[in-house]
């Protein structure tokens, strides 16, 4: 997946973006691509002038998610895109990997998060930060697309 920046200045009214931005990229499933991700999305969500805020919370969700893919997947490259439509962040991060293991937030049975589990705590967070987030099928047939959806507005910085 090549890159797609769209750095023309932005039109804003109310907040929003009038038109839609999006940006993707793909890189090696290993653990130093995660931060190289964050670099990535931070980076392209400035140079849009979208407020710090939403910058930090799209910097730990797409952790979570690059995270995941990269250490419960047997892929060997992760794909990131992310788009700016109106008043909302869209990130999604897709793995090619051959498991059929959906991704899923880990809870013990009072429903609480299972705080002695190794993994599943990231995705938590992602439900905590996301407006609403959610899995499906790669497109391709492997893999999954783990998406998360972040609002903002004329009071995010």
């Amino acid at each position: 997946m090549a890159s797609f920046p769209d750095v023309r200045p932005l039109e804003r009214r109310a907040g929003s973006v009038e038109r839609t931005l999006r940006d993707a990229f793909r890189l090696p499933a290993i653990g130093s691509s995660v931060s190289e991700a964050r670099r990535r999305v931070v980076d392209r969500l400035t140079e849009w002038n979208i407020g710090a805020l939403v910058r930090d919370d799209a910097r730990l969700v797409v952790s979570e998610l690059f995270t995941n893919a990269v250490k419960h997947t047997d892929s060997d490259k992760v794909e990131c895109e992310l788009r700016v439509t109106g008043a909302r962040l869209r990130l999604e991060v897709v793995d090619r990997g051959g498991g059929t293991a959906r991704p899923r937030a880990r809870h013990v049975d009072g429903g609480g998060p299972d705080r002695e589990g190794e993994s599943g705590r990231g995705l938590l967070l992602v439900d905590a930060l996301a407006e609403r987030w959610g899995v499906r099928p790669g497109g391709d047939g492997r893999g999954h697309m783990v998406w998360a959806e972040l609002g903002f507005g004329p009071s995010a910085p």
